[in-house]
């Protein structure tokens, strides 16, 4: 079984080498039907000290506002052997032992992809961790959610975020991890209501409560954990996190998950349930869960993957043009590849796909309505245009209007027109960004599947 997760972690990689990472697409993709745990909650919820916990180690960066600003797939390896290391996926063949400078290298990525703003993106980070300490489990971190943008922010940020973790877990093979914390009702917190739209039956939802020490004294979550106050398929599991000051402290994590069990062996109300509670359990938990599932879809994995070589093979057979291996033969599939570029992009312009349309719309309809709308009446009236040719001239007689006062009167209009022309100008560029985008996504469709083939097989 340890080897079909190994499996799904190589198609996973391949899958974001070449491109195919979740987004919306209208070509078919594998990364969709590849089983997956996300971890969804809202900041200041403990998500990042629940994914710590769970692999025992300090690596995740931390501090205010939106930290996680790109999905962070993390592979968990168990291996033999005192030897803990991590691998990124774009840092081939480089092991990081020390796991501040993981921590390090996740915010310098992210700033890579996203600039060093706020901003966010979808494309993931890939992190491979091996150590004797862990199970084998993949984990998808999801930015947190929030309500309010703060400062270099833009107010659309609150909505993409949740458009991005809705992207991830509305997928029916995807399992949730809703993170809430302890001590705020239920009832607002953001993992809970998000997995609720996508996942109403919590069918695929593991609830996790966060922060249980952190309750006022004379409460408990004894209700939330037995599913009295929200019912899901699999059993709510509590965790206790490092405080603060534990983490400023840098408290050892074996130390911190032994505290952790003696907090539910020892407190009278959770003494029945201490069995089942904790960051050890929620991890193993998660594991044999992830098994099962990946389990049940292999058939419809092997399915895919042998419907779609199938097709290739057939593509492959009519095209009849190997890929070559020599720095000529590359040179020759480079140009063949820019020739279906410009003939794909060719297409849009001349009508033959959808899209160049729009550039005939905006110059048709678009720039001349602008141009209507402009006050040329008053601009070219007698009065106006006897005004600017005095104005131009002086006092001076002469038998035909001076060129001086054309020049004017003609500048006058022009800057009158240069608002419309520059809107148009910019909205016909807009339009052919659009139509390259298209015309690169239409000839990586095609190209998509070869290549992932190719990635597995070497």
């Amino acid at each position: 079984m340890e080897n079909l997760i190994s499996l799904v972690n190589k198609l996973q990689r391949a899958c974001t080498a070449l491109g195919d990472h979740g987004e919306e697409s209208a070509l078919p993709t594998l990364w969709d039907s590849l089983p997956s745990i996300a971890v969804v909650g809202g900041q200041s919820s403990g998500k990042s000290s629940v994914l710590e916990s769970v692999v025992g180690k300090d690596f995740l960066p931390r501090g205010s506002g939106i930290v996680t600003r790109r999905p962070l797939v993390l592979q968990l390896h168990r291996i033999d052997g005192d030897r803990e290391y991590a691998e990124f996926m774009h840092v081939p063949r480089k092991r990081f032992t020390d796991f501040a400078m993981v921590r390090k290298e996740i915010a310098d990525e992210t700033d890579r992809q996203t600039g060093h703003g706020k901003g966010i993106s979808s494309v993931p980070i890939h992190l491979s961790i091996f150590s004797p300490n862990v199970v084998n489990l993949t984990l998808i971190d999801l930015p947190g959610l929030t309500k309010v943008a703060v400062e270099g922010q833009p107010e659309s940020i609150v909505q993409e975020i949740e458009n991005m973790v809705r992207a991830f877990i509305e997928k029916p093979n995807c399992i949730i991890l809703a993170v809430s914390p302890a001590n705020q009702d239920l009832a607002t917190s953001d993992a809970i209501k998000i997995s609720r739209e996508v996942d109403p039956k919590g069918e695929r939802t593991f609830g996790v409560l966060t922060k249980i020490d952190l309750m006022d004294k004379g409460t408990d979550a004894v209700d939330i954990l037995e599913g009295r106050a929200y019912r899901l398929q699999f059993p709510w599991i509590g965790v206790v996190n490092r405080s603060q000051q534990d983490i400023n402290k840098s408290v050892d994590m074996i130390a911190a998950r032994r505290r952790e069990r003696d907090y539910f062996a020892n407190t009278p109300e959770y003494k029945h349930l201490a069995h089942r509670m904790g960051s050890e359990h929620l991890a193993k938990s998660l594991s044999k869960h992830l098994e099962s599932v990946i389990k049940s879809r292999i058939p419809g994995l092997q399915s895919l993957i042998t419907k779609t070589v199938a097709e290739l093979e057939t593509e492959l057979t009519r095209l009849g043009k190997p890929i070559a291996n020599d720095a000529g033969g590359k040179l020759y599939t480079i140009m063949e590849i820019c020739r279906m570029f410009d003939g794909i992009y060719k297409e849009h312009l001349d009508g033959v796909r959808p899209g160049g349309e729009k550039i005939y719309h905006v110059f048709d309809n678009q720039f001349p309505v602008a141009i209507k709308r402009l006050q040329f009446d008053k601009q070219l009236s007698m009065e106006n245009v006897r005004k600017l040719i005095t104005e131009a001239d002086g006092y001076q007689p002469h038998l035909i209007a001076p060129e001086q006062g054309y020049r004017r009167l003609i500048e006058s209009c022009l800057v009158s027109i240069r608002g419309p022309a520059e809107a148009a100008v910019d909205t016909v560029h807009g339009i052919l960004k659009e139509l390259v985008h298209k015309a690169i996504n239409e000839t990586h469709g095609q190209l998509f599947w070869h290549m992932l083939t190719w990635y597995l097989q070497h």
